[in-house]
């Protein structure tokens, strides 16, 4: 098991069976006190069977209890650090915060949105992304609401070093770029939920064409992921007040840099023409400086 116990929680509740939520529930409530509880000792605290703790533990991809408990000790340890050295409290922004607050507690969470994500990430599964993309066929981003701001931002960064990406915020035009697709293409989807339906719809059209298909999704166990050939995971804590989901967004973004800059180091003797192409077709568009409003 990779990864961050909170965020295996949070990904797998709903798909934890009723004794399985309590303990989750025991778990999310009060960590520091699980990570001294013996088997016998969260089971009795859970109303369960000892039984359910090791199912518990299993369905989060952990061996047993003490393996859980072990990287949760860990991850608390890490936490408590990371809030030392930031003196912001975990959680929520709440309406009380002062506007310094407010900023210092986005700041803060989304540094560490992006460092989980980078840690996270499956880098074989990146590179071999990144080596099909760099060969130069066509690239097809998906993406609905936020998650379609990752797949306009994968689109504008591949065509300007002159690769093909096309993406469209209207889902029936999604359809007809997956029906277009071909054993050479790359087909990359991006949701955070996994189960946003126009997307799911648009991977199965493509994956038909025999091309790569590619999740970039927050549930290691959704549809999503279950339906491409490749995962590309954003783990993110969503809170109640982070408009357009700030969290999960970071995490797309970031993924598509991590990629977009992998493809520019495989491509790297034909980059920097294409830049300067670029450059220099964009450049008598902006206005001498002092002069914009």
């Amino acid at each position: 098991m990779d990864g961050d116990v909170i965020e295996a929680i949070r990904t797998a509740a709903p798909r934890l069976r009723p004794a399985e939520s309590s303990v989750a529930a025991v778990v999310m409530d009060d960590p520091d006190a699980v990570v001294g509880a013996t088997v016998a000792e969260l089971a009795a605290r859970a109303g369960v069977s000892q039984a359910s703790v090791v199912r518990f533990s299993k369905a989060l991809g952990f061996a047993g209890f003490p393996a859980l408990r072990m990287q949760l000790a860990q991850e608390l340890s890490r936490n408590a650090a990371d809030l030392e050295r930031s003196d912001i409290a975990e959680g929520r922004l709440n309406p009380s915060d002062s506007l310094a607050d407010m900023v210092s507690k986005v700041a803060f969470h989304e540094a560490r949105t992006i460092e989980q994500t980078a840690r996270m990430l499956d880098l074989p599964a990146l590179e071999a992304v990144a080596q099909r993309i760099a060969r130069g066929g066509r690239v097809i981003a998906f993406g609905v609401g936020a998650s379609g701001l990752a797949a306009m931002d994968l689109s504008q960064k591949l065509q300007r070093i002159g690769l093909n990406c096309m993406t469209s915020p209207d889902t029936h035009m999604q359809l007809v770029h997956a029906a277009l697709a071909d054993a050479d293409s790359v087909v990359i989807a991006f949701s955070f939920s996994g189960g946003t339906r126009d997307v799911l719809h648009a991977v199965e059209v493509a994956a038909r064409t025999g091309a790569l298909t590619v999740a970039v999704t927050g549930d290691p166990d959704s549809a999503l992921a279950a339906g491409c050939d490749l995962l590309l995971r954003t783990p993110a804590r969503e809170a109640t007040l982070r408009a357009a989901a700030l969290a999960s967004r970071m995490a797309q973004l970031a993924v598509v840099d991590f990629l977009f800059l992998r493809v520019g180091q495989l491509r790297f003797d034909d980059l920097g023409s294409a830049l300067d192409a670029t450059r220099d077709a964009v450049t008598p568009q902006h206005l001498p400086r002092g002069r914009g409003n």
